[in-house]
């Protein structure tokens, strides 16, 4: 397992190096640059090419990107071209509430999903598998931003029962309650889609497990229906469940984003929005690392989840 996740780290170095290559050549083919969003509209064309100069913004393209890797290498990130703070500082601050956010909205989805599916699949075609299905279709369907301003109204604006947004009441405490209230709408925007794409694989694989001839035989050796389930069929069924959760951690990143500006929630979803209004491509490319290296992890981690699960698979 140990010389597995050493080539596997390996792998990952000139994987990250594409990924940061590519993102640079897109991050600067877009439209405008940071002096443009930074200056007034009506500073002259030598003031601007000055600025640029200053930034280093009319260096090639290759010449900027050598530079920054060069800066990465010594563990820099660069400074914002708009708050001028050093990257790795702004990221260090955000990184905990997103942290937070995805960590709690996956628990949720996974607390949801597991039960239903597997109740789904052994009372098939029953009125609670309907419910469950149809549940799951609506989870996927209902976009984030749609069902956040959704539960906005009613439940902050309506009930009065929860804060609209931010992660703590201002002037307060910011402790665990306050901030477990302020995690509430914003945590079950992100974990009903979660739990609505986890419970259809659960559901299938569930069903695709029952039929087995082992079962069968456990059933018969007289093992209670409760054990027969929860332990030898849902254990057989982890792979392709554990597979679709590993994919899920990337992909709440991108989810929190839109999350994070409908409940101003402090994180990296917030600051990676101001900085492509800003063009601030320091920062950018820093948040980007980040999400390359959250995949790559999260692949890794999902690998030896499996040997886990199956002490049939192992690594050499």
């Amino acid at each position: 397992m140990f010389s597995y996740i050493v080539r596997r780290l390996l792998i990952a170095i000139p994987v990250l190096l594409g990924v940061t290559v590519l993102n640079f050549i897109i991050m600067n083919m877009a439209p405008g640059n940071p002096v443009e969003m930074m200056i007034d509209p009506n500073t002259s064309a030598a003031e601007i090419e000055a600025k640029k100069e200053l930034l280093g913004l009319n260096a090639p393209l290759y010449v900027q990107y050598y530079h920054w890797i060069e800066n990465v290498l010594q563990g820099n990130l660069g400074f914002s071209l708009t708050t001028f703070q050093p990257v790795s500082q702004l990221i260090a601050e955000r990184i905990g509430p997103t942290v937070l956010l995805m960590g709690a909205s996956l628990l949720l989805g996974i607390v949801i999903a597991i039960p239903l599916g597997i109740l789904s699949a052994t009372r098939q075609y029953s009125k609670l598998d309907y419910f469950a299905t149809g549940g799951s279709f609506l989870g996927i369907s209902v976009p984030h931003f749609f069902l956040g301003l959704g539960l906005i109204y009613v439940f902050a604006l309506e009930l009065k029962w929860l804060p609209s947004g931010g992660m703590k009441t201002l002037g307060g405490d910011g402790g665990f309650g306050d901030r477990f209230v302020h995690l509430i709408l914003p945590m079950l925007v992100l974990g009903i889609g979660i739990a609505g794409k986890k419970l259809r694989y659960v559901r299938a694989s569930m069903l695709e497990i029952l039929g087995q001839d082992y079962l069968r035989t456990a059933r018969a050796k007289g093992l209670r229906e409760f054990v027969v389930i929860n332990k030898h069929a849902l254990r057989n069924a982890l792979i392709p469940i554990i597979t679709v959760i590993g994919f899920e951690i990337p992909v709440l990143l991108g989810g929190a984003v839109v999350t994070e500006q409908i409940f101003s929630w402090p994180g990296i979803g917030q600051l990676t929005m101001s900085s492509i209004m800003s063009r601030d491509y320091p920062t950018l490319m820093g948040l980007n690392l980040l999400a390359a290296f959250m995949v790559l992890a999260a692949n890794l981690l999902t690998d030896v989840a499996y040997s886990v699960a199956d002490p049939r698979i192992k690594y050499k």
